[in-house]
């Protein structure tokens, strides 16, 4: 089954290509050549006789990964969602504008990575030809100071992409290459899980730059960009997270930096869609349903407990974020053993973050990027111009003559002015993009959020793992510990996949198979000479 666009293609036509005329997410070169296999468990194809009740609480990309599969195997399937709608920190939702119209809010622009193999491969059950994502052609960054750096053009096989990138980025200088601590960096070009966090999880990714002496300007404008889609200081972030990240993109994968992002808003783009699929699978979705607790019972099954009812399950997927596991496992106190418990009550949340969307009533200047990563620009960290390639945004945009635009600031001081940090990020904006200066805001929109898992110095053997001490109890999350080179929304869903992997095994179902970027270096002699550099 493919998405509808409604009338989107001929409506965006002025801003974004032709579909047909489109890079599809599914229909590049393929997978890559040394992409690794994770086997499902093996078993009969599907429950036969009685089949189990799963309740899967929490309705973003763990959750769905999750009743996804266990749907699909036969099971009956409850997904409890707090929210009115799916999909977690990628949910939207409808607001209506100054100007009458309708619109879609929702907390951010996110970057679909092309490998993000196990997350792809939960859209193509809707999307087979992943029609729906849309290529941007380059993911620029830019530092105040006016250095500018950009992917398109570096080649996307390691070793030549780091190669490539050292020699196109002018944050890169001779004086600065012979500075660098050549034995230290080498441990970049061998990382595999979870040995990369028994070397690096104990000190910060900012310690962890200093010491390989990595060019302060490259410091600022690629490696501290990427640390913060973490939503953290490089301060706080374990330096295992950071490397993991260099390996995912650069050095061990060869699908480059490059990606793609929803042609529409995430509710009609993804998530509507897949809430079709699930309940043609017999799920039951229940959104604005909090989950408050956890019963276990005597016979091995489990009680949960929302404000109107408390049901019967003979298993639970628990995928929520870090505040949501804390607070449902705090109020369940039979729930796992003392120690399970206090790793869930020792999760940290990361800083507050700010999405500020403006919709403006002049356009940018042709050729701006559809996103762009910032630097030294105060709490400005990244802008995105929408209409360059969201649908309902290029809509809106053609027919009033004006632009969207996004605006984002990572790990903001809980102390922080907010009213002042939405101004600075205006402010900053203007510099960048100083045509904005004498643009009118038609309606504007700032949410702020403080649910992200932080990922700090020391933090990785305390993480859950998928399993916990009850046996029909499973977590899932981008929080979730998995010993697998996965990051971001690739964790959470590759987790999702592994929760419902871990159940359907008890029970003699055929799982999963799931798929990762190489686990370890590709490159024999770069691994001979990473272990010359081990920090």
């Amino acid at each position: 089954m493919t998405l509808s666009r409604g009338d989107a293609p001929s409506a965006a036509s002025a801003r974004r290509p032709a579909a047909r005329d489109r890079p599809r997410g599914g229909h590049r070169r393929g997978r890559d050549r040394r992409a690794a296999v994770v086997p499902g468990p093996d078993g009969r194809a599907r429950f036969t006789g009685r089949p189990p009740a799963v309740a899967v609480v929490g309705g973003g990309i763990a959750g769905i990964a999750a009743a996804t599969l266990l749907a699909e195997r036969g099971a009956h399937v409850t997904l409890y969602e707090r929210e009115p709608s799916l999909g977690g920190r990628l949910s939207g939702w409808p607001i209506e504008l100054a100007d009458g119209t309708t619109a879609t809010m929702s907390r951010g622009f996110h970057a679909f990575f092309r490998q993000y193999y196990n997350l792809r491969g939960l859209f193509r059950r809707v999307d087979p030809g992943l029609d729906t994502l849309t290529a941007l052609p380059d993911y620029p960054l830019r530092h105040s100071s006016g250095l500018h750096d950009s992917f398109a053009r570096v080649p996307r096989t390691p070793p030549l992409s780091a190669l490539g990138f050292v020699a196109l980025s002018p944050a890169f200088g001779l004086r600065d290459l012979v500075r660098m601590n050549p034995r230290a960096a080498l441990s970049l070009l061998d990382v595999r899980v979870p040995e990369v966090y028994d070397r690096l999880d104990t000190i910060s990714a900012h310690d962890y730059l200093a010491r390989i002496r990595f060019p302060e300007a490259a410091h600022h404008l690629a490696f501290e960009v990427f640390s913060r889609s973490f939503f953290a200081d490089p301060r706080e972030l374990s330096a295992a997270e950071l490397v993991l990240m260099f390996h995912i993109y650069f050095l061990g994968s060869s699908e480059g930096l490059l990606f793609d992002v929803p042609g529409e808003p995430f509710p009609t783009a993804l998530w509507e869609p897949l809430r079709r699929y699930l309940e043609g699978h017999g799920a039951r979705v229940r959104t604005g349903t909090p989950v408050r607790r956890v019963s276990p019972l005597p016979d091995g099954g489990l009680r949960v407990h929302t404000d109107d009812r408390a049901e019967r399950h003979d298993a639970l997927v628990l995928a929520l974020d870090s505040g949501g596991l804390r607070t449902v496992v705090g109020a369940s106190p039979h729930l796992g053993d003392a120690r399970w418990r206090a790793r869930i009550a020792a999760l940290r949340t990361a800083p507050p973050f700010l999405v500020s969307r403006l919709w403006l009533d002049r356009p940018l200047a042709p050729g701006r990027p559809g996103f762009l990563g910032t630097s030294g620009y105060g709490p400005l960290d990244n802008v995105s111009v929408l209409d360059r390639w969201e649908g309902e945004a290029s809509r809106w945009a053609r027919r009033t003559r004006g632009a969207v635009v996004e605006l984002h600031a990572y790990a903001v001081a809980p102390v922080a002015d907010r009213a002042a940090v939405q101004r600075a990020v205006l402010t900053q904006l203007h510099r960048v993009y100083p045509e904005t200066i004498s643009a009118r805001v038609v309606d504007e929109r700032h949410e702020w959020r403080a649910d992200c898992p932080l990922f700090p110095v020391g933090g990785y053997r305390d993480r859950p793992g998928v399993r916990t001490p009850h046996p029909a109890v499973t977590v899932a999350g981008d929080l979730v510990r998995t010993d697998l080179p996965v990051a971001l929304m690739e964790r959470a869903a590759t987790s999702g996949f592994l929760a419902a992997n871990a159940l359907l095994e008890r029970w003699g179902v055929r799982g999963q198979t799931l798929w990762t970027v190489p686990r370890e270096g590709r490159s024999p002699l770069l691994r001979r000479l990473a272990a010359l550099g081990a920090v």
